[in-house]
């Protein structure tokens, strides 16, 4: 267990935009105890599927704000988890709690502890490359996959553009968080801005903002020889034994997992159809989601 964490004050999330969801915690996951950790859980309990929605870096579950009602509209529960050191989850100050390890094994202890089933995988980014494992250990619940913009962490060859990403996250310790996503997103409201820097008061509250973009495993460096084999085990699942339903949606202006890395990644998916591309979308593909979101569920029979 991590020797100090923080926990934002519950203030800085009062002015939310398009975001009337009540905070649901949990303080007592298995291998967690001490640290509260957020999730939203709307719908009913008893839904035929579970949207399970994980954000990346550095965001939280406040970028899924257009696709959750899409997903409710559908009589589905959806729940968007906020990963440790992010979003209202409480965040350990010490760079090195984070590892891949530590991140994924909080996800499957939350889903064992809320017994999700029939899940609908939604990932990008880190949420992507964490989920995309999580059948490894966890095959009997997963029953779709909605993907964006993310990979898996094999330590296949990245673009110029992620080694210029680390690059910027490594030179800022103090990352400008709603400033980030303002430059991407340049439709953004304050208020939209304000509520992505939310999370972080300081730059103490960022140790988990700082980490992931280092842990991304990288050809012809050394990384992490685990993660890499979960990659290819997930990578092996998706390719032969995924029976479910998915889609795809690219942002077609990301320079770090853009349509160069996604048509890589499509294969990998057993079944995996044509693509949305949504042209002028950059990384945070969920900015532009309720379009996505509804071909995903029309092409499932879902609406």
């Amino acid at each position: 267990m991590p020797s100090e964490s923080l926990r934002t004050p519950e203030e800085r999330f009062s002015k939310l935009p398009e975001w009337p969801y009540a905070p649901t915690y949990v303080e007592d996951l298995a291998g967690y105890e001490g640290l509260r950790v957020h999730y939203v859980d709307e719908g009913p309990r008893d839904a035929r599927h579970t949207f399970l929605c994980l954000h990346g870096e550095p965001s939280w579950a406040f970028l899924y704000r257009k696709m959750i009602p899409v997903f409710l509209e559908s009589g589905a529960r959806v729940v968007a988890p906020d990963f440790l050191g992010f979003g209202r989850s409480d965040k350990p100050i010490e760079d090195s709690v984070y590892t891949v390890a530590f991140h994924r094994n909080m996800l499957l202890s939350l889903i064992r502890r809320l017994n999700l089933r029939s899940l609908t995988l939604v990932v990008q980014d880190w949420g992507g490359l964490i989920g995309l494992t999580l059948p490894v250990d966890i095959p009997e619940r997963i029953a779709r996959l909605l993907i964006m913009n993310t990979a898996f962490p094999t330590g296949a060859p990245t673009s110029p553009g992620f080694l210029a990403w680390r690059a910027y996250a490594a030179a800022n310790p103090d990352m400008a968080v709603g400033a980030l996503f303002a430059r991407g997103n340049p439709a953004l409201t304050p208020a939209e801005i304000a509520a992505y820097d939310a999370p972080f008061p300081n730059q103490r509250y960022k140790a988990g903002v700082r980490r992931f973009p280092q842990l991304v495993p990288v050809s012809g460096e050394k990384a992490d020889e685990d993660v890499m084999a979960l990659g290819r085990a997930a990578q092996a699942w998706w390719s032969r034994d995924f029976c479910g339903a998915s889609y795809m949606g690219i942002g077609m202006a990301d320079p770090v997992l853009g349509p160069g890395v996604m048509d890589i990644v499509r294969p990998m998916i057993k079944g995996c159809p044509e693509p949305m591309r949504l042209e002028g979308v950059g990384h945070f593909v969920q900015e532009h989601g309720v379009r996505l979101a509804r071909a995903a569920l029309k092409a499932w029979g879902d609406l």
